[in-house]
């Protein structure tokens, strides 16, 4: 079942909203991957994830999870799961399971047997993880995922992971509360960026895209974004239009290193395969879900690198993976 990209981006702010206002933020970053099996297909996962703990047992993560390439199915999403967790070894070793809603991106083959279709939907992601928390705030870590969907195969990962706190603890292992912030992560900057836009079908076409940026803080923990973004020529997903979307955001090392997850709409004319093709309302109006991180060099400047995903009602989703340097004031 298809669902529309104003419920998706709006499922996805809900999920960061109820995180986002806790007393916590997240304080460690880890990447994942390792195999994947689907029956009996094999493939690869990969997985970014963010957690922050709610006290010494228990945690909250946003994730953004790849299934790989398995027969008929490229499928990934964002994954938000509780935890509960157990410190073991002077708190040096912990074991903890998880479980919370996946919204998954599927680019399927056509049931007719030729092209493909963008598919939206929603599953659970069970998971159990043990992490090693190292004296340098580095950690090293086992996942086990079980992913079940409301459309299309099951699958299971066992994956290896590189983490890092970027809140350092107060004692050996996990934080049991991220610290606490007062001022916004940004007042103000204008980011000029360009980079590749790739569609999602079987072939993955790619393009040139570029973006401009603004980005305002609004409080300690939320960024809103206006912008204008230009997919590029090369792919039958031609669009350019307006961006709207709210961040969740966190800066560290003394705000030289932020990070973020945004939701928002992009407000776009679709061209379809030629200049002269248009589409109707299907082609305006799409999600908008982004990771971004940067780095401020001096007061004023920075580099940032954002990553989008496109989500559309006609089988036109899109990476837009971009690079540049932005100006704060």
């Amino acid at each position: 079942m298809k669902r529309t990209p104003s419920l998706a981006a709006s499922s996805v702010v809900a999920c960061v909203f109820a995180i986002a206002s806790g007393p916590a933020r997240a304080q460690e970053f880890a990447l994942y991957m390792g195999p994947l099996r689907s029956g009996a297909d094999p493939s690869y996962s990969w997985q970014m994830d963010y957690t922050e703990g709610f006290g010494k047992y228990f945690a909250a993560s946003i994730s953004w999870l790849n299934e790989g390439h398995i027969p008929d199915h490229h499928r990934d999403g964002q994954a938000i799961q509780g935890w509960a967790r157990l410190p073991l070894a002077q708190r040096r070793f912990v074991f903890a399971l998880g479980v919370g809603p996946y919204r998954y991106f599927d680019t399927e083959a056509a049931s007719a047997g030729e092209g493909y279709d963008n598919t939206h939907g929603w599953g659970v992601v069970y998971s159990a993880r043990a992490t090693w928390y190292s004296t340098h705030r580095w950690t090293a870590n086992l996942q086990l995922n079980r992913v079940q969907v409301t459309r299309g195969p099951s699958t299971t990962a066992v994956m290896l992971g590189v983490g890092y706190q970027l809140d350092a603890p107060d004692t050996p292992g996990p934080r049991d509360f991220a610290l606490p912030r007062t001022q916004k992560v940004t007042n103000n900057e204008i980011t000029l960026m360009a980079g590749a836009t790739i569609l999602n079908s079987l072939e993955s076409q790619t393009s040139v895209a570029e973006a401009i940026e603004y980005r305002r803080g609004i409080n300690s923990f939320l960024d809103a974004t206006l912008g204008y973004l230009h997919e590029g020529n090369g792919i039958s997903a031609r669009r350019d239009g307006a961006t709207a979307q709210l961040w969740l955001t966190r800066a560290f090392f003394d705000n030289r290193f932020t990070l973020g997850f945004g939701a928002g709409l992009y407000a776009a004319i679709h061209h379809g395969e030629h200049p002269d093709e248009r589409e109707t309302g299907d082609g305006i109006l799409s999600g908008l879900i982004s990771v971004s991180a940067s780095y401020r060099f001096t007061q004023h400047w920075a580099a940032r690198v954002t990553w989008n995903r496109v989500v559309t009602r006609y089988s036109r989703d899109t990476d837009v993976i971009l690079g540049g340097i932005g100006y704060r004031f």
